[in-house]
C-alpha cells in the first residue's frame, strides 16, 4: 500500500438541538440552542489501529451537553467554554476541539408568561476553539436582511463586449448579512457577551443606514470599521452578503413610468461580496476558522 500518514482531525456530535425552559416561577424564559461537539487530541490509535480507548463517544459528547443545560446556559459562548473546559480536563488525551453552536431567537406572545414565537431574523453563531491552553472565541450571525431604498449606486466600472449593466447613482440596496468576529483572547474573561453581540449588531444596522453607498463593497468596510472602533475586545471581523439585486421594472409596454418605485427583486444569480476585515497590529488566527462554512 501507498503509505499515508494521518494529520488534522476532529470527530464528535453533530447539531444537538437543546431547547432549556427557565420554569423556577411562573414566567418562564426560553433559550433554544444547535450545539456541536468535536474534540482535538491523542486519538491517532484510533484512526491507524482500531484502537478505541482514547475515543470518548460521540453520543457521550451529546449526553454531556444536555447534562450541561440542566444548569443555566447564559450565552453560547459561555456554554461552549464550559463544553471545552469539561472535556479538556476530564480526558487527559484530549487536547483541545472546536465547540459550535447557533442560537434561536423568541420572544414572548404579548407579555405572556409562558407563550413565544419565533422572532429574530437572524441566527446567532458562536464557536470556541481550544488548543492546549490557547482558546479563541468567534461569535456571529446570519441571515439578517437589510435593505435602503436610496442612497446607494454603481458608476465608473470597466466595460467591455460583455458588459450590459448600465450605471446608476440611484439604486435599492439589499443584502443578507453574514457575519462573524473574532475576539481578542484577552478581552473575553468577564465579558459579558449577550450585550456586546447587540452592540455590534446594532452597529452594523445603523452603519449600514449611514451615507452614500458607492458600492457593497464599501458598505462592507465602513460596516467593520464602526464595528472595531467602538468595540475594543474585536481583532477581527468577516463579512460574506449576496447582492439581492432589484431591477427596474419595464412598465411601458402597458403605456406606465416608472419613476423608481416599482422592482424586480431577483433571487438569483446574484452577487456575492465577501472579505475580512483586522485590526491593525493584532495577530491573525487563521487556524481558528478553519471548519467554518464558507466564508464566514
Amino acid at each position: 500500500m501507498t503509505p499515508i500518514r494521518l494529520a488534522a482531525n476532529q470527530y464528535g456530535k453533530a447539531e444537538n438541538r437543546v431547547v432549556r425552559v427557565t420554569r423556577d416561577t411562573d414566567r418562564h424564559d426560553l433559550v433554544d440552542l444547535n450545539v456541536t461537539s468535536q474534540l482535538r487530541g491523542d486519538f491517532d490509535a484510533a484512526f491507524l489501529e482500531g484502537d478505541n480507548a482514547h475515543v470518548v463517544a460521540t453520543d457521550t459528547q451529546k449526553n454531556t451537553i444536555f447534562a450541561f443545560a440542566r444548569e443555566p446556559i447564559g450565552s453560547p459562548e459561555e456554554f461552549l467554554v464550559s463544553l471545552a473546559d469539561h472535556f479538556t480536563s476530564e480526558f487527559a488525551w484530549v487536547s483541545g476541539g472546536r465547540w459550535a453552536a447557533e442560537e434561536y431567537g423568541w420572544s414572548r406572545i404579548g407579555d405572556h408568561d409562558h407563550s413565544f414565537y419565533r422572532s429574530a431574523p437572524e441566527t446567532r453563531t458562536a464557536v470556541v476553539v481550544r488548543d492546549g491552553d490557547a482558546t479563541t472565541l468567534i461569535s456571529g450571525f446570519h441571515g439578517l436582511t437589510v435593505m435602503k431604498t436610496t442612497q446607494s449606486g454603481f458608476v465608473g466600472y470597466p466595460r467591455d463586449r460583455y458588459t450590459t449593466l448600465p450605471e446608476t447613482e440611484d439604486r435599492i440596496l439589499a443584502t443578507d448579512v453574514s457575519t462573524r468576529w473574532r475576539y481578542a483572547a484577552d478581552a473575553v474573561e468577564g465579558l459579558d457577551f449577550d450585550a456586546t453581540y447587540d452592540s455590534i449588531k446594532a452597529t452594523i444596522m445603523e452603519t449600514f443606514t449611514k451615507g452614500y453607498s458607492k458600492a457593497l463593497q464599501q458598505t462592507l468596510h465602513d460596516m467593520a470599521a464602526a464595528v472595531i472602533e467602538a468595540h475594543d475586545v474585536v481583532d477581527e471581523i468577516k463579512f460574506s452578503c449576496p447582492n439581492k439585486h432589484h431591477f427596474l421594472s419595464d412598465l411601458s409596454p402597458f403605456g406606465l413610468d416608472n419613476p423608481g418605485v416599482v422592482f424586480y427583486a431577483a433571487d438569483r444569480p446574484y452577487g456575492l461580496i465577501e472579505a475580512t476585515f483586522q485590526r491593525e497590529g493584532t495577530p491573525t488566527k487563521d487556524a481558528a476558522w478553519v471548519g467554518i462554512a464558507g466564508f464566514c
